[in-house]
């Protein structure tokens, strides 16, 4: 079974900083992707950014500048830093991840719960 854990949302103010953090376990054989996505009230849930297993990344244009997605290889995690916030940037943030397992060997969509990351002054 493949867990996403996700951690470090919150209550910031215009301007300030946040880091999310998803750590994936399971039996996991390969991680293709881990990434970000953010769904705001009544909108469609939408990227934000995402890295590959050779590092490459694809940030969304509304958030290029301001956030950096990064990725520890060993531990299997993925964290977001989220610089310069604004209220349009509330939303809830999911933690994605497409990897395979010894069960499926097959690649996979796999979600975080997702955590609350509210901009207001």
């Amino acid at each position: 079974q493949v867990r996403l854990v996700e951690s470090g949302g919150g209550l910031v103010q215009p301007g300030g900083s946040l880091r999310l953090s998803c750590a994936v376990s399971g039996s996991i054989v390969s991680i293709y992707s881990m990434g970000w996505y953010r769904q705001a009230p009544g909108k469609e849930r939408e990227l934000v950014a995402v890295i590959s297993g050779g590092g490459n990344t694809n940030v969304a244009d509304s958030v290029e500048g301001r956030f950096t997605i990064s990725r520890d290889y060993v531990k299997n995690t993925v964290d977001l830093q989220m610089d310069s916030l604004k209220p349009e940037d509330t939303a809830v943030y999911y933690c994605n991840a497409i990897l395979s397992t010894i069960a499926t060997r097959s690649r996979n969509n796999y979600w975080g719960q997702g955590t609350q990351v509210t901009v207001s002054s």
